[in-house]
């Protein structure tokens, strides 16, 4: 599974809408993420506008080329790229973030001690 995390910038004066937006997604939309293969997907928001988005796919590339052909989510992010800084679509203009640490991969590597040696 490969975890994928982005960063966006709303605008400061567009906040309030935006929470309001994302709070009632249409069902549309989340059927086609969820279709596009994206899970545990979440956003993040600071009260600056700062955005982290997060999700786990088995394939960046199917994921992007299937919310590509998507009518319907070509409608929501024409209508989202109005709360964003900058310009273009915000699902072409974020930025990705490098994960430098993971929990889970690391114990995974890592032998565990054994129960009851006082660890």
């Amino acid at each position: 599974m490969i975890r994928v995390c982005f960063q966006l910038q709303v605008a400061p004066e567009r906040i309030d809408e935006y929470r309001r937006r994302h709070a009632a997604v249409w069902p549309e939309m989340l059927r086609e993420i969820e279709a596009s293969g994206r899970r545990n997907y979440s956003l993040f928001l600071r009260e600056d506008g700062l955005l982290i988005g997060y999700y786990e796919t088995e394939s960046v590339e199917r994921s992007d080329a299937y919310l590509a052909r998507s009518e319907v989510a070509a409608r929501w992010e024409a209508e989202m790229s109005e709360f964003f800084v900058g310009d273009g679509r915000p699902d072409r203009t974020a930025v990705s973030l490098d994960e430098v640490f993971h929990l889970e991969d690391q114990l995974s590597r890592t032998a565990r001690p054994q129960e009851g040696n006082g660890v």
